[in-house]
């Protein structure tokens, strides 16, 4: 299973970032072997709008299979998970910290976004 979880920084001890569609970097993590690799995202973080479409579209690229994030809005939660991507909502410290808490089932599967929309 591959993770992707979006960091102000690019290792796995990074600080968690809250954002999705904005976020720096995403370290995408085998959940297995718990090797990883960070990918960018400033094309994303500045665009003027779609920022969630399309991170979300860039993580199917990269075949993310599961998403951990603190906040996704319902345009990137669509795009997510008609790719076939699930998405558990949590906070963390770390990126490691988070994936060992959605390791131990502490993050909730999302349903829903948990923000509104930026561009209506």
């Amino acid at each position: 299973m591959k993770i992707a979880i979006p960091a102000k920084g690019q290792d796995i001890t990074s600080p968690f970032e809250q954002r999705f569609g904005r976020t720096r970097w995403f370290i995408v993590v085998d959940a297995d072997s718990r090797d990883w690799k960070a990918y960018s995202n400033d094309t994303n973080m500045q665009a003027v709008q779609g920022a969630g479409i399309q991170t979300a579209q860039r993580l199917a690229d990269l075949a993310v299979d599961t998403v951990i994030s603190a906040n996704v809005g319902p345009k990137a939660f669509r795009t997510l998970k008609a790719a076939g991507i699930r998405i558990f909502m949590g906070t963390a410290d770390t990126v490691e910290q988070a994936l060992t808490l959605f390791q131990e089932g502490r993050f909730p599967e999302a349903s829903d976004a948990n923000v509104e929309s930026h561009w209506v």
